[in-house]
């Protein structure tokens, strides 16, 4: 098959190019001009120049194709502005299912988000089924995905094949970006000062994230959605193993969850007055949920996780340190020399 990947400079776009690789399928990237092509160094593909805002560029990309995986998207948006995300994250899927169409494409991948998903009244694990119930102010970027699936929804109405994919938290090597894998960073950095929330989170290794990307696009079906998550953790389970991979004092300040709220806000006011957090204000409330995901569809329709998350992590931890990003500034080196006396 030849395959478009959009976003192929990004975290999961390298990889996914490099897993098609090794799966003997042809590539076309698409990326603009001045994108950096460091995450793509080795692989296989061939370069389409363009953007999703582009409509006439992925017009281009997107002859010849037989598949075309969608993962471009503004994924950082606690840095993003919000105009941007939308138009990125929801216009920028319509013009690549517009242009799939005109092509012929036989089948489109979406990479949306778990972050589409709501939570269950009932406290269990959510799943495909589960919609969308935070107000987009308070979450945008999962209101940007959740907007961008009723764009897919539209498409396959009319006719096109489309599979909806929905990764959860993403760690494993090459986040060039430092998107999801920087909790590994800051509890490098910040050691046993950084507050526990009581919740927790569904994470994946992105090598899973690529291969179960192209499983749906070989066995998904059409329309559907399918949760890529590997397994469920408490905040506090992800910070020990990170403190202890990084060998700094684990972060062990537990923080309660009705303070969770005001710090939010205070983070928000924080943000609308130029002072750079490392947060948003909805994560910060989001750290005293269990935001846990079923994988179970997944599973039987596509394959499962093959690698555990405490490899990911590590992973993730070394391939930051070969890289360079980690790095001692005054502030870590009184923590860890505090640390070293304490703990």
């Amino acid at each position: 098959m030849r395959a478009l990947v959009t976003g192929a400079t990004g975290f999961v776009g390298a990889h996914l190019v490099r897993a098609l690789n090794e799966a003997g399928h042809q590539v076309r990237a698409l990326h603009r001009a001045s994108s950096r092509l460091d995450a793509l160094a080795g692989a296989q593909y061939e370069s389409a120049l363009g953007d999703v805002t582009d409509r006439a560029s992925l017009d281009a990309a997107c002859d010849g194709c037989d598949w075309v995986f969608h993962v471009a998207a503004v994924a950082d948006y606690w840095r993003a502005e919000v105009n941007r995300l939308y138009a990125v994250n929801v216009d920028g899927t319509q013009h690549v299912l517009d242009a799939a169409r005109d092509a012929g494409v036989k089948r489109i991948v979406f990479t949306s988000s778990a972050a589409a998903l709501g939570s269950r009244s009932d406290g269990l694990p959510a799943d495909e089924a589960t919609p969308f119930d935070l107000p987009p102010e308070r979450f945008p970027y999962g209101h940007s995905k959740a907007l961008a699936e009723t764009v897919v929804a539209d498409a396959v109405a009319a006719g096109q094949d489309v599979v909806i994919v929905n990764p959860v938290v993403i760690l494993g090597p090459g986040d060039l970006n430092i998107i999801s894998g920087d909790i590994a960073l800051k509890v490098r950095r910040l050691s046993w000062t950084i507050p526990v929330p009581p919740g927790g989170v569904a994470v994946i290794d992105v090598r899973d994230v690529a291969r179960l990307h192209i499983a749906a696009a070989e066995r998904g079906r059409c329309g559907e959605r399918y949760i890529l998550g590997a397994t469920n953790l408490k905040h506090q389970t992800i910070f020990l193993e990170a403190a202890r991979i990084a060998g700094v004092p684990a972060p062990g300040l537990p923080i309660p969850g009705f303070a969770l709220a005001p710090l939010g806000a205070l983070i928000e006011m924080a943000r609308s007055m130029g002072i750079p957090v490392p947060v948003d204000g909805n994560q910060t409330r989001l750290g005293g949920k269990d935001i846990y995901f079923d994988f179970t569809k997944t599973t039987c329709e596509l394959g499962e996780a093959q690698i555990d998350w405490r490899q990911s992590l590590g992973e993730t931890y070394a391939w930051y340190l070969a890289n360079g990003y980690v790095k001692d500034d005054a502030v870590s080196r009184l923590i860890h020399s505090i640390g070293r006396l304490f703990f």
